[in-house]
């Protein structure tokens, strides 16, 4: 008999965000995997440290940061070999993945590795969406409006149109492209209107109107505005 795997959402980072189910698994697990920065350390399991047992056996995906796919696919072909190999040999494999699986996350890419073989039980996250919003004090959306999520390295011309047609925003990866992003709403005279949110839930958190953010912003960081004058009073 094949073991079974789990793709458990770990939250945003900050440890008590773990669902009673995650943290459940994750402390009887005695194989768990999860992705690293190729060469670097796994926010992953630093989420997740406090629950992972002694002599627990752990399977390293090293994925490159890189706007090249190529590398990144070949380290989850990689972890899913070896993942395979635990479940045939009668294992349960516990597979952590920031925030949620199946939003953004990176077990979707173990997932469709594995999922026709073997059984597979996604554990959902808290989403780092949520996670802001509620650190930012901000509602997300009420009544009948619709919440758009969009990747902050949207081109230019895309991510002003989207925003410009929506009715509230969530942009995630802000990173590298804070510059862009700003300009663009600034451009759309909504830049007093939004919140910037970074490493949330951490030491290091920073939560700040959009015109007060600083000129850089970590990977971890979003980007969230509704245009409605307080549409839940």
């Amino acid at each position: 008999m094949t073991g079974k795997l789990y793709g458990v959402g770990l939250g945003p980072g900050d440890p008590d965000l773990l669902t009673l189910k995650a943290a459940r698994l994750i402390g009887a697990a005695r194989v768990v995997a999860y992705p690293a920065l190729a060469g670097g350390d796994s926010f992953a399991r630093a989420i997740a440290a406090d629950l992972i047992r002694p002599n627990t056996h752990e399977i390293v995906m090293d994925v490159p940061m890189s706007v090249d796919r190529g590398p990144a696919q070949a380290a989850y072909d990689r972890g899913a070999h070896e993942i395979a190999a635990v479940l045939d040999a009668g294992e349960d494999v516990v597979c952590l993945c920031e925030g949620d699986p199946f939003f953004y996350g990176s077990f979707m890419y173990v997932f469709a590795r594995l999922a026709d073989r073997y059984e597979v039980e996604v554990v959902p996250g808290v989403t780092s969406i949520s996670a802001c919003a509620a650190r930012a004090g901000q509602p997300l959306v009420a009544r009948n409006e619709r919440l758009t999520v969009l990747p902050g390295p949207l081109p230019e011309p895309e991510l002003r149109d989207r925003i410009a047609g929506a009715e509230a925003v969530a942009i995630m990866k802000v990173g590298r492209h804070m510059a862009k992003i700003r300009g663009v709403f600034d451009a759309l005279g909504l830049l007093d209107r939004a919140v910037y949110v970074a490493r949330v839930g951490l030491p290091d958190e920073v939560v700040c109107s959009l015109t007060d953010a600083p000129e850089t912003a970590p990977y971890f960081s979003m980007i969230l505005m509704n245009k409605g004058e307080d549409p839940w009073l």
